[in-house]
């Protein structure tokens, strides 16, 4: 049994509230076992013998459409990528008062568009995109304004993201 996370997007934001309770019981399907959740944002482990990420994204999502109403992309990865996640964070020396986050994203986006979304950069906004993950440095408290949203990488990068604060992604690593 591999253990996974699966990272949604668009829970518990934008009006779209979902109790983690309900949340674990859409996961009841055939082959889940032993599901949790982790915070209120959409954060749902669980095991499952299907190594195919594909196949275990595409019933998540076609069982949330349809017990939610709405689309929630999903982000899957398992315990040791969250903790190569943790491990290759270009911001070894985050200065005093700033923040990371790091976004989930569904694909590896095209190197022209990484390259047109270093231009946004300034000096309180870093950003680093390695593989399926952009990493963000922004004032600490300050995610919610900063131009490096959720909604802005995935316009940039033409991929879907899911966002999730440095102490989260940490604290999943660690389980």
């Amino acid at each position: 049994m591999t253990k996974y996370i699966a990272f949604l997007r668009a829970i518990n934001v934008g009006g779209r509230t979902v109790k983690m309770e309900e949340l674990r019981a859409h996961f009841a399907m055939p082959g889940f076992k032993n599901i949790s959740t982790y915070i209120q944002s959409g954060n749902v482990i669980f095991e499952h013998s299907q190594t195919d990420k594909d196949v275990l994204i595409k019933k998540i999502e076609a069982k949330l459409l349809k017990e939610l109403g709405y689309e929630v992309r999903t982000i899957l990865k398992t315990i040791p990528e969250v903790q190569d996640i943790v491990s290759a964070s270009p911001f070894a020396d985050v200065p005093e008062g700033m923040g990371q986050h790091v976004s989930f994203l569904s694909s590896v986006p095209e190197p022209a568009a990484v390259a047109a979304l270093m231009a946004f950069q300034n000096e309180h906004e870093h950003f680093r995109v390695l593989g399926t993950e952009a990493y963000i440095m922004v004032k600490k408290g300050g995610y919610g304004e900063t131009k490096f949203s959720n909604t802005f990488l995935e316009k940039k990068l033409k991929v879907a993201a899911t966002t999730r604060n440095w102490a989260t992604v940490n604290k999943i690593a660690s389980l």
